[in-house]
């Protein structure tokens, strides 16, 4: 996904984007029962306070995890995310399609058959062919920023430039019929169904398609409709879509009457209003703020207050990333003591402490979807090993310590900054080691690590899952044949090993979602032994959200209040 916490991949995720298998703050709504927990009905508008501008809302462009939060009000998919609590939600059941999709040819072949009843927001019916423009368009070059997969799995996708160059399409992507769609894989892909749930597979009507501007005003597939976009994304006001319909839709429950988008904001200010709740904040919630410590002090001593905060994990690991091709990092008794010495307590407490981040040793998210299997190859406790770590550096020819130059960011909003690289720094130093801080300027900083010609030997890391398996978390990362030579490259250790590559290829092929996270997790519990990173810290979202919400639904997918689910009356 992303180096930063945003569950979209360029922000998050963006994410994250962000973890135990429960942890969500409330379920389904409960008769008489007061807060968020009480009977949700229809009308009224919700209040989104956000950071983030939700800039390019143009399905091709967005690079988003289960369709996204406010995309998913517009744009409906193949399929999507289970709307539930937890574990539950990180489920994938199917959207515009009957089923999560059927696999021929060893998974080489995904064929959806769509419901009945689809149609746009004016009332035209949604066909298989609105699927195959959706997708084709994605890849034209001014509509770039979404996911890579298409032109990496999709047979003779390689060098499409979309249909606005090319008239003819993909032959890859094949409608037999008006309800039917079928895509033709490079390679065997069981997670095809998760892919199958980001926005370049919503519908795009080939008549309305306004190109490079289609983002002003997209044509609704979901329960709402643009009405306002302003400042591009700064400003969304959605109304609902006449022609949705609850009975192909059972995931979006769609409550309000309309929803108002407010982007641009102060972390600050956003935590004050929802805190306050008064007039129109009373009915709003926030998808990309998180709490801060002193602001969680407070609440925690708060009752009402507290009652009021969404607890969610998201599928991220912080890690530190050893480049091998840089010395003393290409010894492993390096990257080992290294680990041993870390001081995970230190790090989890500038992060924001316990509440909001949880200490890492394997480098897959804590939540059993993903694979989730413990392993600590490096015990350093709550605060490091240093005898060990002094013993390894002996080994490796360092009796008398060690010098390092750690990479980080200007910029501690995506956990890969200055606290984080003190923190490190500071529990290094029991061991012998010294830390000397790199700062990057954070407009900069991924594009610096993310290079084989200037990553440095070792940086402040992190990843977030696509959709929440293991193949999208290990792969980018180890597999050998997704080392990038002239643009963005996230395998940090430019490993290419035949074998992990083969297991990566072996385990793609699965279908059944559960055999396959036990073998992602055995994968990473191997890898693990090589020392390649240091897994710091899983994130955790604390977000508060104003005192008329109803029917609060925070998944595991992402570890946000879902806005399609939220009803302010």
């Amino acid at each position: 996904m992303s180096r930063t916490p945003r569950i979209s991949r360029r922000a998050a995720a963006v994410a994250v984007t962000v973890a135990l298998a429960g942890g969500a703050a409330a379920c389904g709504p409960t008769s008489g029962d007061a807060g968020a927990h009480a009977t949700p009905h229809k009308g009224g508008t919700l209040t989104v306070l956000n950071q983030a501008p939700q800039d390019n809302f143009d399905p091709a462009r967005l690079y988003t995890t289960g369709g996204g939060d406010i995309p998913s009000l517009v744009f409906r998919t193949l399929t999507t995310r289970e709307r539930a609590d937890g574990a539950e939600g990180t489920k994938v059941v199917p959207d515009l399609a009957t089923d999560t999709g059927e696999p021929s040819q060893n998974a080489t072949v995904w064929t959806y058959h769509l419901k009945s009843g689809l149609k746009f927001q004016d009332g035209t019916p949604i066909t298989s062919a609105d699927i195959k423009y959706g997708i084709e368009r994605s890849f034209a070059p001014e509509l770039s920023g979404g996911p890579p997969y298409f032109r990496d799995w999709l047979v003779g996708a390689e060098n499409y430039q979309g249909p606005y160059k090319d008239k003819h399409g993909l032959d890859s992507v094949a409608t037999p019929n008006a309800s039917t769609i079928v895509f033709h894989l490079t390679k065997p892909e069981g997670d095809f169904p998760y892919l199958a749930t980001m926005t370049q597979f919503s519908p795009v009507p080939k008549a309305k398609d306004t190109g490079d501007t289609y983002y002003q005003h997209p044509v609704s597939s979901g329960p709402y409709e643009v009405t306002e976009n302003q400042n591009n994304g700064t400003h969304l006001v959605f109304k609902r879509n006449p022609y949705w319909s609850a009975a192909t839709d059972s995931q979006r429950k769609a409550y309000p009457d309309v929803i108002d988008v407010q982007a641009g904001l102060d972390p600050a200010v956003i935590n004050q209003r929802l805190e306050t709740s008064s007039g129109q904040d009373a009915d709003a919630v926030t998808t990309d703020t998180n709490l801060g410590p002193a602001e969680l002090a407070k609440i925690n001593g708060d009752k009402e207050l507290k009652s009021r905060v969404g607890t969610g994990h998201f599928g991220q690991t912080y890690y530190l990333a050893f480049n091998p091709k840089v010395k003393p990092f290409d010894n492993l008794k390096v990257r080992e003591a290294i680990s041993y010495a870390i001081n995970r307590t230190s790090v989890v407490n500038a992060a924001g402490g316990s509440s909001l981040a949880e200490p890492a040793t394997t480098f897959l998210p804590n939540q059993a979807t993903f694979g989730y299997t413990p392993y600590d190859w490096f015990p350093a406790g709550a605060t490091g090993n240093p005898a060990k770590a002094r013993q390894l550096l002996k080994e490796a020819g360092y009796p008398h310590g060690l010098t390092i130059t750690l990479a980080s960011s200007t910029s501690d909003a995506s956990y890969q900054g200055p606290a984080i690289a003190t923190a490190v720094q500071d529990g290094l130093k029991a061991a012998g080691i010294t830390v000397r801080i790199n700062q990057i300027q954070d407009d900069s900083y991924s594009s610096t690590v993310d290079s084989v010609k200037t990553e440095p030997g070792v940086y402040l890391g992190g990843w977030g899952a696509d959709w929440p398996s293991g193949g999208p978390f290990l792969a980018p990362i180890f597999d050998g044949r997704q080392i990038v030579t002239d643009g963005s490259n996230f395998n940090n250790a430019q490993l290419n090993d035949a074998q992990v590559n083969a297991t990566i290829d072996r385990i793609n092929a699965i279908t059944d979602h559960a055999r396959a996270a036990k073998e992602w997790g055995a994968l990473d519990e191997q890898l693990g032994r090589q020392a390649l990173t240091v897994p710091l810290f899983h994130p955790v979202y604390e977000r508060l959200y104003g005192k008329n919400i109803r029917n609060v639904v925070i998944s595991d997918w992402d570890g946000r209040v879902d806005v399609a689910d939220v009803a302010v009356k």
